[in-house]
């Protein structure tokens, strides 16, 4: 059985006065102050993950950072806090430790992280990868749309995610659209894409144009702070929602009936699987990157597999077949009212125009 310890924090405010009830009563910059000085907080340990190839147990280890502290405060201060939390869950036997949400996006994704540590780490961003396109292939085919017919824009493009969904889809689509702030960085990766693959992509650092054309966005950026409003995106468009915190502003679901919301990267576990803590997922459920977490301990592969800012697609396939392997399959498309069954798609999605330039 292999061990494995999945590095969280808290997305907001209000994810900290759950786990400690009396930071309800107290101003919200108190809090932040108390949070800043908090040790690694064991959260709950998670078991019955089994399948015919294998099992693992695991636990969950929060750094009581919120994400503008995870980006506001010094490097070192946020690096030293992750590498206590893996440090907290080796005590407890784990011999690979995931990074969750911002304590992947602080010591340039894992690696100096890594070195710290006597045990691997990895982000799960190959998994978070491969389940987000699958997602979005099974979701374009269920609505009727052929993926290679319609304009893709992903937001977020320089990341690790981003930047790797845009590698992957380049072969695959013939138009795009690559959204991030540094547009230096923005360029490389249009380059990169165009040598590998021979697609010319468009660059821009303003979303609000490129997503009114867009028949398919992916969204995952590491903004704190949403970023895709009811009125950027086109009649139709199917948008495929990674990030942590969300980048699709909840208006969307209220005022855009005719646009389909899914979360990429979520997963059925195999087995009876307690993770004795609630996330906002059904029982059963859990994000990729969580998933990658345990499936490498499955397979007993302990080495820091998804680190780095740029992830290798050969990888993102290879992770693919191991969690098919042990039983991972994805749960079905999961929009902010709960999950919708691919039968329904094609109502909700097709004949609302067709693509238009």
């Amino acid at each position: 059985m292999g061990k494995f310890g999945f590095i969280i924090h808290p997305l907001c405010i209000s994810d900290f006065s759950r786990k400690f009830p009396l930071a309800q009563k107290m101003p919200e910059r108190f809090v932040k102050k108390i949070m800043e000085r908090l040790p690694p907080v064991r959260v709950s340990e998670i078991t019955g993950i089994e399948s015919p190839s294998g099992s693992a147990k695991g636990y969950f280890v929060a750094v009581p950072l919120l994400p503008e502290q995870m980006l506001g405060l010094p490097e070192e201060l946020v690096r030293e806090r992750i590498v206590k939390a893996c440090r907290s869950a080796q005590s407890m036997g784990a011999q690979i430790a995931g990074l969750g949400a911002f304590t992947s996006v602080a010591g340039d994704k894992g690696v100096s992280i890594a070195k710290e540590l006597d045990i691997p780490v990895t982000t799960g961003n190959s998994y978070t990868v491969a389940t987000a396109l699958e997602a979005v292939r099974r979701a374009c085919s269920a609505a009727g749309k052929a993926l290679e017919d319609l304009e893709i824009a992903v937001v977020g493009a320089n990341g690790s995610i981003g930047s790797t969904c845009a590698k992957i889809l380049a072969g695959e689509v013939r138009f795009m659209t690559l959204i991030s702030r540094d547009m230096k960085k923005l360029e490389q990766l249009a380059g990169e894409i165009m040598q590998q693959t021979g697609l010319a992509v468009y660059t821009t650092n303003r979303p609000e144009g490129p997503l009114k054309r867009a028949d398919v966005v992916i969204a995952v950026s590491s903004s704190v702070d949403t970023i895709i409003m009811p009125e950027y995106l086109k009649r139709g468009a199917i948008v495929c929602d990674v990030a942590r915190p969300r980048d699709v502003s909840a208006m969307v679901a209220k005022q855009r009936k005719d646009v389909l919301i899914i979360e990429g990267g979520v997963v059925k576990v195999p087995g009876e699987v307690n993770f004795n803590f609630n996330f906002g997922l059904p029982p059963g459920m859990c994000f990729a990157c969580m998933a990658e977490t345990m499936i490498l301990a499955m397979e007993g592969r302990f080495e820091s597999y998804s680190i780095g800012n740029r992830l290798q697609p050969e990888k993102v396939g290879e992770i693919w077949k191991l969690g098919k392997k042990h039983g991972f399959t994805l749960a079905g498309i999961r929009n902010p009212n709960g999950f919708t069954a691919y039968s329904e798609l094609r109502k909700r999605v097709s004949g609302y125009g067709n693509r238009t330039r």
